[in-house]
C-alpha cells in the first residue's frame, strides 16, 4: 500500500518546505541540491527564469546519477513585474512586506524530471496567484522579528505565521509553499516513475 517509485527518485534542492510536501506524500527520495548560479539573465521572464533553473538544477545531479529520477523545482515570488528575493534583513523584509500588502502578487514554481538513461525530459511551469490583506505596522514589525521572512522568497512563509497575512490564493496552494504537488505527483505517473498500490 502506497505509492511504488520504479527507480531511485532524487530531489535536487534542500528547500525544507519541498522536503516536506514530498515526505507527506509517502516517498522515499534522496536528496542532493543542485550547485547552480541563479543570477537572472537579461530580458528573462520569471517563467523563463524558473524553468531554467529547475532543469539546471536537475540536470546538475542528473548527470552523475542517469539512472535516477531526478526532480528540480525553483520558485519565485513576482509583484506588479518586479521579482522579490529572500530578505537578508528586517529592512529588506519590510520593503518587501509593504509591496504585497494589500494587493496580489503571483508565484511561480518551475520544476524538471529528468531521467537521463531514458531520454525523458519534463519541465513545466505553475503560477498562482496571492491576494494579501492589508499588514499594519505592528504586524510587519512582530513578523520581521521572527526567524520565518528570512529564507523565504517574497518575505513569507503561507505555510506558517505568514499565512495569516493572506486573504485568498488562486491556483496551486502548494506552488506558494515550493512545489506544486498535483502537478509533480502527475507528471511522474506520466513517465511512470510512480505508480499507486491498494
Amino acid at each position: 500500500m502506497g505509492i511504488t517509485i520504479s527507480g531511485r527518485l532524487i530531489l535536487a534542492s534542500a528547500s525544507p518546505r519541498r522536503i516536506e510536501l514530498l515526505k507527506v506524500m509517502g516517498l522515499d527520495f534522496d536528496i542532493m541540491p543542485g550547485n547552480i548560479d541563479e543570477t537572472f539573465r537579461p530580458a528573462e521572464t520569471p517563467r523563463e527564469h524558473v524553468l531554467r533553473l529547475s532543469e539546471e538544477k536537475a540536470l546538475s545531479v542528473a548527470l552523475s546519477h542517469p539512472d535516477g529520477w531526478i526532480l528540480g523545482a525553483d520558485t519565485i515570488v513576482v509583484v506588479a513585474g518586479e521579482i522579490l528575493g529572500k530578505p537578508r534583513s528586517p529592512e529588506e523584509a519590510t520593503k518587501m512586506l509593504e509591496k504585497l500588502s494589500d494587493r496580489a502578487h503571483e508565484v511561480f514554481t518551475g520544476f524538471c524530471i529528468i531521467r537521463q538513461d531514458r531520454r525523458i525530459r519534463i519541465r513545466e511551469v505553475v503560477e498562482s496567484t496571492v491576494l494579501f490583506r492589508k499588514i499594519a505596522p505592528d504586524e510587519m514589525a512582530w513578523y520581521t522579528a521572527t526567524a520565518e521572512p528570512y529564507d523565504k522568497a517574497g518575505a513569507y512563509a503561507v505555510q506558517g505565521m505568514g499565512g495569516c497575512f493572506i486573504r485568498e490564493i488562486r491556483g496551486s496552494c502548494t506552488n506558494v509553499v515550493g512545489l506544486p504537488l498535483c502537478e509533480v505527483i502527475d507528471a511522474l505517473k506520466r513517465v511512470a516513475a510512480i505508480s499507486f498500490e491498494r
